[in-house]
């Protein structure tokens, strides 16, 4: 679950504890801010919170307009910036500048957050649309679902997977995305798969390990990460694939690394790298062009895998791999 998810989740569970709940967003950022639009942070009546909109800088400041805004059930919006003296005072120091809204949640307006959460959770997209004058809020899963001037604005930040505040007809809106998280599917238990792991789980990844071979695909060697022990064929077809999932196969063994590039290649994944040399991937090239795969798919492969960064042993290459499967993320596309 994502720091965003989790937030909201928590918001949910105090509320329905009985406790009022207040949850402040950062809806628009200038220059170095210490957090992304979309951030979050959950505050109850008593002061209690969880989150973050600003690494610390003004947690305390927001903290503190939460008792007016839970009282009156009033949105406001707060700004900071370092030619404020306030942001000063509470340590913005950073060069940015953030604006925040803060809203009370009520308990009888709790359903669009259970709605969203459990988009979230079968992995559909979804965006939290919030009027950033009266705080009501409505769910969006695809532009059509918003009138005429947001309806680009949220085909925009689904594409790019960026909250944003947009001017619609009645005034303006918070547009606050919630794409499935990246998830990233390791096909071949192997040392590099056990480094790569950990990374992606760093950078808050989703990861499945795919292998047959049971003697590679222990808890042992991957702790509580979610190991499926079948071949590629059916695993893959268990698991799914969509536009937010990354493949990378591992093996060298064709019989288990063949089997998921075909199948990866046929899905929307938004990445697919196959470990291996130059001599290593022509030899793959050719297998793949015997059974079917069109060459102009065979050229979404990203082989030899991860960015070249002269990387030696398990632990660099695995690092490549994230950095390679990063930039494909953020649309930083190889030359």
């Amino acid at each position: 679950m994502s720091a965003s998810n989790f937030v909201l989740a928590k918001a949910l569970d105090w509320l329905d504890e009985g406790r009022s709940v207040a949850l402040a967003t950062v809806v628009k950022t200038w220059g170095s801010a210490p957090q992304p639009v979309g951030s979050q942070l959950v505050i109850d009546g008593e002061g209690n919170f969880l989150g973050s909109v600003s690494g610390g800088c003004v947690e305390a400041e927001v903290i503190a307009q939460v008792a007016e805004v839970i009282a009156t059930g009033k949105p406001r919006t707060l700004e900071f910036g370092v030619e404020d003296e306030t942001a000063w005072k509470v340590g913005l120091a950073c060069g940015g500048t953030i604006r925040i809204f803060v809203e009370s949640l009520e308990l009888q307006g709790r359903d669009a957050l259970h709605r969203l959460i459990g988009d979230v959770e079968a992995r559909r997209k979804v965006a939290l649309v919030t009027d950033l004058t009266t705080g009501a809020r409505s769910l969006a899963h695809v532009p059509n679902d918003m009138e005429a001037p947001l309806a680009p604005a949220l085909e925009d930040a689904f594409r790019h997977n960026k909250s944003l505040a947009v001017e619609g007809s009645h005034g303006e809106a918070f547009i606050n995305v919630f794409n499935p998280s990246v998830r990233l599917i390791i096909v071949g238990a192997v040392h590099v798969a056990q480094q790569l792991v950990l990374m992606a789980r760093s950078v808050g990844h989703q990861v499945v390990v795919i292998d047959p071979r049971r003697a590679f695909a222990t808890e042992e060697r991957f702790g509580d990460a979610e190991i499926v022990r079948d071949w590629p064929e059916e695993a893959l077809l268990k698991v799914g694939l969509d536009d937010r999932t990354a493949i990378v196969v591992l093996t060298h063994d064709p019989r288990i690394d063949d089997p998921a590039l075909i199948l990866a290649l046929a899905s929307d994944a938004f990445y697919v790298g196959a470990l291996g040399s130059r001599k290593t991937h022509a030899k793959r090239v050719g297998r793949l062009l015997k059974a079917g795969v069109a060459p102009e798919a065979i050229e979404r492969i990203h082989a030899p895998i991860g960015l070249d960064i002269g990387a030696e042993g398990a632990a660099e290459i695995a690092l490549s791999i994230i950095a390679e499967i990063t930039a494909e993320q953020r649309g930083k596309a190889r030359p």
